[in-house]
């Protein structure tokens, strides 16, 4: 019986992601991350190299490329008035909704927009009409978001304080603690100790939890820390000499004598 061909089995080429802004960048990044981790750089190290949080180094770390590039072609890219809508949001939400269509248009034409009118009036309608879907702010680090909240809002440049607004605006938690924040910094500055009691209060009613636990520590020593933020005395100095002495007495641990690092010490050496 003749014998019957074996069929060669056809190869299909492997699936091609597009090539879109959104895979390309997933793919360097995750080239970039991996090759430092080869050169075993550290995650806050690669995160501060490359301008990215190390929940996003450890994401690029911790998962496949294929698993990172499927999730990036998942997802949609934003429209042109997506940028702007956090913008447009705050601006209705300040001016109760009283802002007309013509002048956000004409605002965020000034900041880059180049869509048309008509997209801006549609989306002002949704926001009227109570029906425009939530934007997701895009909320910058804790280590960005922590100087604006510390310094003095009259030194903040005006990005600053807008970009910070938006935080407020997109986070309820985030505006407690920064309220709270400021006040607290302004008892220090201006050592008005006999307000600590009343900070205190106010965090443990409604701040967030880590907020909550820090006003609790102070509550533990409260008549020393009220002391601290009152009377202009300080033991700044006194923790100076204590900190100079346990450095010469760790630089010459074993090495030499007693007598030596009392001469040291009484010599300001």
């Amino acid at each position: 019986m003749a014998e019957v061909p074996e069929v060669a089995q056809m190869l299909l080429p492997p699936v091609e992601l597009p090539r879109t802004q959104i895979i390309e960048r997933t793919r360097h990044r995750y080239e970039d991350i991996h090759r430092l981790l080869e050169q075993r750089w550290t995650v806050s190290v690669i995160a501060r190299r490359l301008n990215l949080d190390r929940e996003t180094v450890r994401r690029f770390r911790d998962t496949a490329l294929d698993q990172l590039l499927a999730s990036a072609r998942d997802r949609r890219p934003n429209g042109v008035l997506e940028p702007f809508k956090a913008y447009l949001n705050t601006r209705f939400t300040e001016d109760q909704g009283q802002v007309s269509g013509t002048r956000l248009f004409l605002e965020i034409q000034a900041r880059g927009y180049r869509g048309s009118r008509q997209v801006v009036r549609k989306h002002l309608a949704a926001l009227r009409a109570g029906t425009a879907e939530p934007v997701r702010a895009d909320t910058p680090g804790p280590r960005k978001i922590t100087p604006w909240i510390m310094r003095p809002h009259e030194t903040l440049a005006e990005s600053q304080d807008e970009r910070l607004l938006q935080v407020r605006l997109a986070c309820p938690d985030i505006t407690r603690t920064c309220d709270l924040a400021r006040a607290f910094a302004d008892l220090v500055r201006h050592r008005r100790g006999y307000l600590l009691l009343e900070w205190i209060r106010q965090a443990e009613q409604d701040a967030s939890k880590p907020m909550k636990g820090f006003a609790g520590f102070l509550r533990q020593d409260l008549d020393a820390v009220t002391a601290g933020l009152g009377p202009p005395w300080s033991s700044g100095v006194v923790e100076g000499h204590v900190n100079r002495v346990k450095t010469l007495k760790r630089a010459m641990y074993g090495r030499a004598s007693f007598e030596l690092l009392r001469t040291r010490i009484l010599t300001r050496s």
